[in-house]
């Protein structure tokens, strides 16, 4: 199984030395963020330095290391499976497609986001922290 990571997961690993970051670091998973998305993490940058209290240098080492857990899904992946994914997402947040064409482009893909939205659509399984925690745990069990 693929975990696509939503932004705000990403975000709040950032943000806080949590159970989050930890399953990003610790999970033997594939996971898997739209390069594109990029721009949203550097977008919150100044919110995320004052929020979690870092200097930019490592906030910046911080986001290379949880990186180094992620593949990057090129852009040009994402091309053929946008329109889908935003026709998907037209009635609930058409910003999200990158995320819902990402999994489309990897095959066995979820999508890894707190964010209720996603549960609401019903092309890609969405799972929580809780859920994906509990499914990363019993990865590592087998």
């Amino acid at each position: 199984m693929n975990i696509i990571l939503d932004a705000n997961v990403l975000i709040g690993a950032l943000i806080k030395d949590s159970h989050i970051r930890r399953l990003i670091i610790l999970s033997d998973m594939p996971l898997l963020y739209p390069e594109i998305m990029l721009q949203e993490i550097r977008k919150y940058k100044d919110l995320m330095l004052q929020k979690s209290g870092m200097d930019a240098k490592s906030y910046e080492k911080l986001l290379t290391k949880l990186l180094s857990y992620i593949v990057l899904v090129p852009t040009e992946q994402l091309t053929e499976h946008l329109p889908e994914a935003k026709e998907v997402m037209k009635d609930i947040d058409i910003k999200d497609a990158p995320f819902i064409a990402a999994a489309l482009a990897y095959e066995d893909s979820v999508i890894w986001s707190d964010d209720a939205h996603f549960k609401m659509q019903k092309r890609i399984t969405a799972y929580t922290t809780v859920e994906i925690t509990k499914i990363i745990l019993a990865n590592q069990e087998l």
